[in-house]
This record gives C-alpha cells, sequence and structure tokens, in this order.
C-alpha cells in the first residue's frame, strides 16, 4: 500500500508540474504585442507634429509601466502605431516616438 501510494503521489506530482510548466508559456510578456507590429518608419512623426488622427485611433493604448516606458507627462498617453510608441496628446500632438523593441 506504501509503493502505490508513492506511485500515486509521484504521478499527481509530475502532473502538477507539467500543468504549471503549460500554464507558464501560455502567459504573455507585455511587450510580445510590440514584436508583432511590422515597424513602419514615419518621418512626418516628429515632437510637436501632429499624428493624422486615423493613426491615432488605430493605434492601441499602452501601459507605460508594463513596457518599461517613461512616465507620460500630464495629459499625455502611449500609443503603439506600426511598430512604434507614440507619446501625444489627445488631439495628436506629438510629444516623442520611440521604436518599439
Amino acid at each position: 500500500m506504501k509503493t502505490v501510494s508513492k506511485i500515486l503521489a509521484a504521478s499527481v506530482l509530475t502532473l502538477a508540474v507539467s500543468l504549471t510548466g503549460n500554464l507558464a508559456l501560455a502567459q504573455d510578456h507585455p511587450d510580445a504585442q510590440a514584436q508583432h507590429q511590422k515597424y513602419v518608419k514615419h518621418e512626418e512623426w516628429k515632437k510637436g507634429a501632429k499624428i493624422k488622427d486615423e493613426d491615432w485611433s488605430r493605434g492601441e493604448q499602452v501601459d507605460w509601466h508594463a513596457h518599461h516606458l517613461r512616465q507620460p507627462p500630464a495629459g499625455y498617453d502611449y500609443r503603439m502605431v506600426d511598430g512604434n510608441y507614440v507619446l501625444a496628446k489627445p488631439d495628436g500632438t506629438i510629444f516623442s516616438v520611440t521604436i518599439a523593441r
């Protein structure tokens, strides 16, 4: 009976390690999204310029802390657009553009 208990315990432990290992692999890192977007260079995106509303609107909001970015100034937000982190005001005024790596 003791041997059966040890075998059963070892099987359960192996299954638990296997399942948690697979779950850990399934979790996505916050920067993974940036790696999936193809980088496009936009010469017109410079500090003080305005990003087009259609570009800003299609960009996804970015959690600056999770993506290891500087805290945005008050009134500014980060968006991921074409493989770039664009920091701008809601009216489209650009503060900075950083290539997502």
